[in-house]
Parts: C-alpha cells; structure tokens; sequence
C-alpha cells in the first residue's frame, strides 16, 4: 500500500480539494501509471454532486476522473500487454468477473460485477476505487489500454469516455461510407460524434438549437447543420436518416428526430436526461424504426477506438486546467462553457 497525492469531495455539497488516497502495491497481473492528464466528464459532477443518488449513491471520500491517460512506471511478473514507458490509459472500468457471458462477450460494460473506475466497492485499497484525479493508479492489466503514440495525450484523455461512448453506437448500426448519419448537440459527446461519423464516411449532419455553431460544425467534420428549431429546415430532412445519435442530457422532443428516421432507422441515446422523455409509438410503426441506448464499450472495442483515433489521427478538442480549477471548471461545464472537454494537466498535482 502506498499513498497517492489526490483530489476529492467530502460531501455533495463540498468542494474538492487536496488529499491523499490509498493505492494497493502492483500485484504479478497490475499496472502502475503515473497520470499525466484525466479528462472532465459531466459524470464526474453528477456523482460528486450525488445527483445519481437513486441509482448510483456517491461515497465520500470520492475522487472523480475516468479519462486517465499516462505512462507505466511499474509492471507486475505476469504482465504481458504493456511494458514500464508506454502510453497507456484507463476507462471508466478497472476491474469485471471475466467470465460471464457479457465478459465472454467482450461487454465488460454489462458485467453484472464491474469494478468502475471510482465509487465502486474496491477489492484493494478501499473502501471504494478511487479515480483519476490522482498521481498515479493501479490497474489489472487487462483495463488498461494502449494509446498511439502520435495522439496528443492530453487531448486523448477523453476519448476514454466521451470517445468509446460515441464510437461504439455508431460501429454497432453499422454507420459507414453511404449512410446518413444525424448529431444532436454539439457539446462534449456530440463531437466526438461528428468526428466519427466523418471519419467513417457518413454524410454527417448536426442538429443544433444555435445557429451560430455552424462553422464549428463544419471544422469538425460536419456536412451539414440544421436548426433544429427551424420546422422548415426540418421538413427538409424528414425521413432521410439511417442513423442517429442523441447527445443531449436535457429534456428535448424526441418525436422529432424519430420523424428524420428513414425505414428502419435508429435514433439511439447516449445522453441521459434526468427526466423520461414523451415518446409517440406510432412514429416507431410507420417505417420500422427503433430507439435505443448506449453506454461505453468494451476493452476490446475500446482498443479498437483508440487504434482508429491513432490511424484517423482523431482527438477530442480540450481546454487543459491545473488541478486547481476543478472547481471552476464545474461551474463552467454547467453553463457549457467549454469547447469541448477540459483536460486536467496533473503535473500541477505536484505543487500541492
């Protein structure tokens, strides 16, 4: 056991703050890693906030952060995918049973057992696992990821989430060179989402409430951008779409994107407004659509992400902070004051 330089919450309604936290000793399977950068995920707010309360209690102390990029310091006897120096990362999973038929799978994601990354009861240290708002981590090898080298590594932390949680809806609806894909929101996820979309050949199309954001759109990789408020411009659209994908956490009518759904077209959600969402089955009938959700991907699907991020050269765009914003950079996130993920630089952990 040693101790980790760190910050964390005390309690929903406290700021986080320096600490230090627990970490085990590396065993024969364990990975050590220093943490260079961690991105910031609205999950992370959520769950300090314990705004999840009814699904997923907070603990506290809770330390935050499953966007974790950085390099191996240390490696157990029976190690064999990575070695000390490599780019690596870790997800918002550290640990699953391996042997359920999700796990058998490669859907550690819908491990009945899933160790996720902090706030889960920990096997280790404990008393729960501790994120990567830290020094350094240690996992079992087999969550921990290899990130290409030509990727900017503070710019990668948020593939980790933001990236696999887009990648992995569009790969499943088989989103490709032909199709017509739709993005609704431009924030964190949404992208992430349009830089897929345009890197695996869809015709990409954003929906947005704000007209202004449309050359930021276009920088991105969109084709085009729709006003999502603009009926006109909607009906243009109706009934084109092979695929899309919802990125928006508020309330917002769903109806009308099912409406932009050609015959058997999917609208799948990787927002997750805190309020259920009206939903008209007769949309659904009259052309075989369907509505689906997402959630991450598995180790296997996660590597995959990363290899076409580091072949397609693809990032996510960041404003890097010192550890010492974290507060501010809350309060930022709220009012979407950020393009498009913050990235905490945990080199300025060691002036704490």
């Amino acid at each position: 056991m040693y101790n980790a330089k760190a910050y964390s919450a005390s309690s929903p309604t406290s700021q986080l703050t320096s600490t230090t936290i627990p970490r085990r000793d590396p065993g024969e399977r364990d990975v050590q890693i220093e943490i260079l950068f961690c991105g910031v995920c609205h999950s992370d707010l959520h769950t300090v906030r314990d705004e999840w309360k009814d699904v997923m209690p907070a603990v506290y102390q809770c330390v935050p952060g499953h966007e974790i990029v950085g390099r191996v310091t240390s490696i157990g006897s029976a190690v064999t995918k990575v070695k000390v120096g490599d780019s690596v990362g870790v997800g918002c999973m550290v640990g699953a049973d391996l042997t359920c038929p999700q796990c058998q799978k490669h859907m550690e994601q819908f491990c009945p057992n899933v160790t996720l990354t902090y706030n889960s009861p920990d096997k280790g240290a404990g008393p729960v696992t501790y994120g990567g708002y830290s020094d350094s981590i240690v996992v079992d090898e087999h969550f921990v990821l290899r990130v290409p080298e030509n990727l900017d590594l503070a710019a990668a932390a948020p593939l980790l989430c933001a990236g696999i949680t887009t990648y992995s809806p569009l790969r499943h609806w088989g989103v490709t060179k032909g199709k017509k894909v739709g993005v609704v929101g431009l924030g964190g996820l949404g992208h992430m989402g349009v830089k897929f979309a345009h890197a695996l050949g869809a015709h990409t199309v954003v929906f947005s409430t704000s007209p202004n954001k449309r050359d930021d759109a276009f920088r991105l990789g969109a084709d085009e951008l729709v006003v999502s408020t603009d009926a006109a411009e909607m009906a243009k659209h109706a009934g084109s779409f092979d695929f899309i994908l919802d990125c928006v956490s508020a309330e917002h009518d769903l109806n009308a994107y099912i409406h932009m759904l050609a015959i058997d077209g999917n609208l799948t959600m990787v927002g997750a407004p805190e309020k259920p969402l009206p939903l008209g089955i007769f949309g659904l009938l009259f052309g075989r659509k369907s509505v689906s959700g997402s959630m991450i991907g598995g180790i296997k699907e996660t590597q995959e992400m990363l290899d076409f991020c580091g072949e397609h050269n693809i990032t996510s765009d960041v404003e890097i902070i010192p550890i010492q914003k974290i507060n501010e950079a809350y309060e930022r996130m709220l009012k979407s004051d950020v393009k498009y993920r913050f990235s905490i630089d945990m080199a300025s952990l060691k002036a704490e």
